[in-house]
């Protein structure tokens, strides 16, 4: 299993339980497993939803801002990577 980071968390609505990021490097896809790391945040999932300018989207690239569910509750920047079965 390798691990490439697509990028950081930069806000999470608590409420919705939703984090936005923005991608940096690569790409995601919907139904890609991701690992969120940070100080007390580490877990993996797998990106059910997405989307861009509240609009669904299944790929997000480099440079997309995004929003996507998450399964516990995440903190500004924290690490996304995009986990690669080999």
């Amino acid at each position: 299993m390798k691990e490439i980071e697509v990028g950081k968390i930069s806000h999470y609505f608590n409420n919705i339980q939703v984090a936005a990021m923005s991608i940096d490097t690569g790409e995601l896809r919907k139904g890609d497993k991701v690992h969120i790391k940070g100080h007390t945040v580490d877990f993996f999932q797998e990106i059910s939803s997405m989307q861009k300018d509240h609009q669904e989207i299944d790929v997000a690239i480099a440079g997309d801002d995004i929003g996507f569910k998450v399964a516990q509750k995440v903190r500004l920047g924290n690490v996304v990577y995009k986990v690669i079965e080999e």
